[in-house]
């Protein structure tokens, strides 16, 4: 008997597979015949949510992004942890791999020097997205008086910015070790765009030593 799902459901259905397929296979070697042979779906029904594979591989990156974003809002309102704790939480949920078990395949996929625009369009969805949510941390800061700036968005967006490129191994290949010391020091310079006294986000480094 024919099963009849809901848009949503359906929509969704299509993404898990095809976010299987693409890990597994490659976006190149995914063919949308092969995602509508493992949803059991007809072509026509395929179109009706996406107007090709390009489409569906833009969705799974809004998903993704999507999930970020709920989990840094979740730890930026977390009040039970200091300011330092949030603000670290907010960056771990950044990783992709605590949301999917197919997550590394679409990871490596993503970076492969052909699918480039997608890559960049991750990064300019997390920069958007996490920026104004650390910037609202920092404002909280100012207000307890932990920090002095009068640009808190435009600290948090240029670290941002610095910590997308840091950690994207297609741009800089460095040792944990290197990476490690790269943020140490990015948190060294964020204290004085902050207005910290010197070693004033060392919690934050501890934290990040803890990771």
């Amino acid at each position: 008997m024919r099963v009849v799902k809901d848009a949503e459901e359906r929509k969704n259905e299509i993404l898990d597979v095809a976010d299987q397929l693409f890990s597994r296979k490659g976006f190149e070697g995914t063919s949308t015949n092969e995602i509508l042979e493992a949803v059991g779906i007809a072509r026509g029904t395929l179109y009706y949510h996406f107007k090709s594979k390009e489409d569906i591989m833009d969705a799974l990156i809004e998903r993704y992004n999507t999930q970020i974003l709920e989990a840094a809002q979740k730890a930026a309102n977390n009040k039970q942890l200091t300011i330092y704790e949030r603000f670290m939480q907010v960056i771990l949920s950044m990783q992709i791999s605590q949301y999917s078990k197919e997550s590394e395949g679409l990871i490596e996929e993503i970076n492969k020097p052909q699918n480039l625009l997608m890559h960049q369009k991750i990064k300019k969805m997390v920069i958007q997205s996490i920026t104004p949510i650390l910037s609202a941390l920092i404002v909280e800061g100012i207000q307890m008086g932990l920090f002095e700036t009068a640009v808190p968005y435009e600290c948090m967006e240029m670290i941002m910015i610095y910590a997308t490129t840091l950690l994207d191994e297609e741009i800089i290949e460095l040792t944990e070790e290197e990476q490690y010391l790269r943020i140490k020091a990015m948190f060294i310079n964020l204290e004085r765009m902050l207005g910290c006294e010197p070693g004033g986000l060392n919690e934050l480094t501890e934290l990040l030593g803890g990771k």
